[in-house]
């Protein structure tokens, strides 16, 4: 059997103006109704995604064709901690990546999603644990299923005051 690529879409904020979208694309240990089961992240999902170097896609709507940004250009960054997966993405300086910026701060798109494979998984019943996946894409839609997760357009003044921040402790 070939490997399923599954989507999973979750929800947005927005505040500010600037260039970086930032936020939470999945979040750990929350369940959420997929279909006729639950569904949880395991904080185990992307550890070897985030310990490898391939290549993860940020799109619009999942659509190879609205390319917003990728790992491997480093216009997209990932990280884990305690609460989930964190995303940041620097939005190119085209027509799409303004009006995506646009569109998130003044919350019209209100959801991040992301485009994974199945490597290990548990069920319990009705509640499927991902315990480990193949992340292909994070995107940003209009329509989210995972409501924990979080963007937002940062300002340039936010990421200086972020910066200032972490070199003056």
């Amino acid at each position: 059997m070939a490997d399923a690529l599954e989507i999973r879409a979750s929800a947005l904020a927005s505040q500010g103006q600037g260039r970086t979208v930032s936020g939470y694309c999945a979040v750990f240990n929350d369940p959420v109704p997929i279909c006729d089961f639950e569904e949880v992240i395991a904080p185990t999902a992307f550890d070897r995604v985030l310990d490898g170097d391939g290549d993860v896609l940020a799109l619009y709507d999942h659509e190879t064709g609205q390319l917003l940004g990728r790992r491997s250009a480093g216009t997209l960054r990932l990280a884990k901690d305690d609460h989930g997966l964190r995303f940041e993405l620097d939005l190119p300086e085209t027509q799409l990546g303004r009006d995506v910026a646009e569109l998130v701060r003044i919350r019209n798109l209100t959801g991040c999603s992301f485009g994974f494979v199945v490597r290990d998984e548990a069920w319990q019943g009705q509640r499927r644990t991902l315990k480990d996946v193949d992340l292909r894409e994070i995107s940003i839609v209009a329509q989210p299923a995972y409501p924990a997760t979080t963007v937002a357009v940062r300002s340039r003044q936010t990421a200086k005051k972020e910066a200032y921040r972490v070199w003056t402790l």
